[in-house]
Formats: C-alpha cells, structure tokens, sequence
C-alpha cells in the first residue's frame, strides 16, 4: 500500500507538472533579465526573441536591463528568483563563461548546477572597429602601430570582463602589444564615441549598433573574433587571417533560467523557442548577424556552456584578470 501510495503521489506529480507546462505561462508576464546596458547586441537579440514570444504566448515577455558586473547582477538576480519559469536571464559568453572564470569561488551562485539551459540562440562574433579617419586601415596595420607605440592607442568595450573585452585581452596575450581598454557602461556608449571621432576603436558583439554603423560607414571594422567570416560582413576578414593564428572567439545567446524550474516547463520553453529559431526569427537574427542554433537540447547547451568556461578560464589567468577561483 504505501508503494501504491508513493506511485500515485509520482503521478499526480507527473500530471501536475505536464498541465501546468501546457498552460505556462498561463497569463502571467515572464521577465527576460539582460546583464547589460539597451542599445548594445545583446539587448537588441533579447529584444527581438521577446517580442517573438510574447506573440506566441500571447502573454507579456518584458526584458528588464539590470547593467553591471560583466552581467553578474542580472544572473544573481536570475538564481534568487522564484524557479517558476515567469524569470529567464538571457545567458551569454560574458554571463555563464568569462563572469565565472573570472570570479570562481566568489559567485553567489554555481553557474552550472543552479541553472538550466532550456534554449540556446546562436553564436555571434565580436568586431573590432576604428574611427574611418585613422589612418590604419588593417588589424595588421593597427598592431604594427600598437607594437611601435605600446600604450599610445585605446579601444573601448561594454565594460570589463565581458566577451568584447576579453576578445581583445586574448589577441594582446598572443601578439604581445599593450593597447589601454576604456571600460564604458555599455556597448552603445562605446560605439557612440567611435562614431563622434572620441574614442579611436572599440569592440563589441557584431549583433545591433556595431552591424549597422559599419554597413552605414560610419566605422571601419578591421576584423571580426570568429574563424570564419560572418554573411552579413563578408568584406571583414577574420583575426587569424589577419595575422592571429588560431584565434576564434565566437560569442553565443541563450535564455536560462534557475534548475529548479519544472522539467515540463522547461521543455516547452526548448519547444517553442526552438520553433521560432527554425521558422520566423531564423532571417531576422540572421541579419543581425546571429548564427542561429535551432533544436540545440538543453543538455548539449549545458555542455557547450561547461566548455567554455574551461576555455576562459585559461584566457582570464593570461591575461591577469583572475579574481578568485
């Protein structure tokens, strides 16, 4: 009897959890935190799958900027929340890689074992950009200059330890140039002082404002982090075919959420997400220059994200920015 009784109690459970997935998110807005400042490629791709979810649902998909930290703040407040699906952080290289590596020991939170990965969205690259009237017109150009004149260029980011940033520590690391990085508040800010002539380069996610002022000229992009070149820029040659050999930085998108989230929740959040990345926002995010990464499981994201934090974690301790581990 109480093995009966215990059987019932799994199934009831089991049915509990399946209706309560078919009905999410029943009405009720579901809140996409983004670690970083509106205007940059992260807010904008956030944006756009909000939107498109909102549609689907046909309830509200809010995103709610909580900037700093490297993304920190928006991920702590992500694994605080109540595990009811209605909180989702759009995750990234900078939030669930480099923010760890970075920090260690000092999270608030485990990265890996206090998450799911319901949805992975794509992989993007970062650009690196000069002002059109500097008179270095190739990544090979730029460090020649940098290595004749250590310390005498800048280049701004989002900020330090995100995706951008560390992009741009690697190539030092393995060219041995000093250039000085000017930390903004975010992305936009950054590219904002390039275009006004402020700031003589930045970097940051190719996805957004960095797409569109190189298509409108008013950037050059010297070269984009990933191995290969991206569709929507197909003139920008890559780091290693500028002289980086082996250099590949490929940022990614996703949308997380806390562990304790129902299975069935979680599911249908890889479903639907999974079928718009297929159908409707395959195009749109393409042309922000995502490379979308329809029917990626939860668990191969979750794998993908275990890697990379490996991986940044030996670019962090070259490039003497480790915290704490």
């Amino acid at each position: 009897m109480k093995n009966l009784a215990r059987i019932t109690l799994v199934v009831a459970a089991l049915v509990s959890g399946a209706v309560a997935a078919q009905n999410y998110p029943d009405g009720k807005p579901v809140r996409i935190l983004v670690g970083y400042a509106p205007g940059g490629g992260t807010d904008t791709t956030a944006r756009i799958m909000a939107a498109a979810l909102s549609e689907l649902w046909g309830s509200n998909v809010l995103v709610e900027n909580r900037p700093g930290a490297a993304g920190n703040i928006a991920t702590e407040a992500t694994a605080r929340a109540t595990p009811d699906g209605h909180t989702l952080v759009f995750c990234n290289i900078g939030s669930h890689s480099i923010t760890p590596a970075r920090f260690g020991k000092r999270l608030t939170y485990d990265p890996i074992a206090d998450f799911a990965f319901p949805v992975m969205i794509g992989g993007i690259p970062n650009v690196f950009m000069v002002h059109p009237s500097l008179p270095l017109r190739t990544l090979q150009d730029y460090t020649a200059f940098a290595k004749k004149y250590p310390g005498k260029l800048n280049f701004g980011s989002s900020g330090v330890g995100a995706s951008p940033h560390l992009s741009i520590e690697y190539w030092k690391t393995l060219t041995g140039i000093n250039i000085v990085h000017v930390p903004y508040k975010g992305a936009a800010l950054a590219l904002a002082d390039v275009m006004s002539g402020h700031m003589e380069s930045s970097v940051g996610n190719l996805a957004g404002g960095p797409l569109g002022a190189i298509k409108a000229k008013r950037v050059r992009a010297l070269a984009v982090t990933s191995a290969e070149r991206n569709a929507q820029v197909p003139d920008v040659p890559t780091f290693a075919e500028s002289g980086v050999a082996g250099f590949d930085v490929t940022g990614w998108y996703g949308l997380c959420t806390q562990a304790k989230v129902p299975q069935p929740i979680l599911a249908k959040l890889n479903a639907d997400a999974n079928k718009l990345l297929a159908g409707p926002l395959k195009k749109r995010l393409e042309d922000q220059g995502i490379a979308v990464a329809s029917g990626v499981t939860p668990a191969q994201f979750a794998a993908h994200v275990k890697s990379e934090i490996a991986k940044w974690t030996k670019v962090v301790r070259d490039a003497n920015l480790q915290t704490d581990r």
